[in-house]
């Protein structure tokens, strides 16, 4: 069995390009007119990385080629590889334009609607070479992208748990019900969420934080959540409760900053699941890039303060 390093030495970039393009367009024919190379060195490329590899990695026939389940797990390892060096020419392109660094950032909805901008735009004003790479995706999504290093930061609740990643608090929210003006729910003070289940809900995605905490506590409560409609978006959630398809759960400083017009109204929810706490988090805080660590001490900095 070859070593790490012999193994590194032995695997060719340019063989492993050929091999996804072969793969990709299911013929090594159609792969060297793409490529701009000879099918013969095409394929002599692929027998030779079969050959450092100790594996079959294509079934050649008439119509083309098939993935072998060895080269169907190769052709992962492949694409990321190729994927991260082109994020690394893009990024070390950006130091020779002047740019001094470059920061990836995954966030949930509730922490990019609420309270982001303002922490990024400040920052940016900070240290204006900075580059920062935000994406947005669900609690459970962010996590993961940490934990395979697919991005620097992630921003999610804090309730979701780390999943064995360092974690640092960021911001606290309250979830509210958001109900059309004049709903039955309206005019009596805090609810407890179980109050709103005889009612059409809008929902959010079915993996979101807040979709999962409030069917928890539907199953806990034996009645399940009429959801009568699902979005991706918290201002879409506003229009469609405002139109009359049902109520809904969203952060309360979200619905301040969204909502427009006397046509909802939120009502606080008195569930312990409402309170959530924001976090941030890492693979590890003390191997972070010094421009990430930077933006870590800037995005906990009120969490510092409220500490002390």
């Amino acid at each position: 069995m070859l070593s790490e390093r012999n193994f590194a030495r032995q695997i060719d970039l340019t063989s492993l390009q050929l091999f996804v393009a072969v793969c990709e367009l299911g013929s090594i024919g159609r792969a060297a007119e793409r490529e701009f190379i000879a099918a013969s060195a095409i394929s002599k490329r692929l027998s030779d990385l079969e050959g450092t590899l100790g594996t079959t990695l294509l079934h050649r026939h008439t119509r083309g080629v098939r993935l072998t389940p060895a080269g169907e797990g190769l052709l992962h390892h492949a694409r990321a590889v190729l994927y991260g060096l082109e994020q690394m020419q893009v990024e070390l392109s950006e130091y020779a334009d002047g740019v001094r660094g470059h920061v990836r950032v995954h966030a949930s909805i509730s922490a990019i609607v609420q309270f982001l901008p303002e922490d990024l735009g400040a920052f940016a004003r900070l240290h204006p070479q900075v580059k920062i790479d935000l994406e947005e995706h669900l609690s459970p999504e962010v996590l993961r992208a940490v934990q395979e290093g697919a991005t620097d930061l992630g921003l999610c609740n804090g309730a979701m748990g780390a999943g064995g990643l360092q974690s640092l608090p960021y911001r606290r929210d309250s979830l509210v019900l958001v109900v059309p003006r004049g709903h039955a729910l309206a005019s009596g003070g805090p609810v407890a969420f179980e109050a709103s289940l005889p009612f059409d809900h809008v929902g959010l995605h079915a993996n979101s934080s807040i979709h999962l905490a409030t069917h928890q506590a539907a199953t806990e409560a034996g009645t399940p959540v009429r959801v009568r409609i699902r979005v991706t978006g918290l201002d879409a959630m506003c229009r469609m409760i405002a139109n009359g398809l049902g109520v809904g759960v969203m952060p309360e400083r979200a619905f301040e900053l969204l909502h427009t017009g006397d046509a909802l109204q939120a009502v606080p929810l008195t569930d312990a699941w409402a309170q959530r706490q924001l976090v941030l988090v890492a693979r590890d805080f003390s191997t972070l890039p010094a421009t990430a660590r930077l933006l870590v001490d800037h995005l906990t900095a009120d969490a510092v303060r409220q500490a002390a």
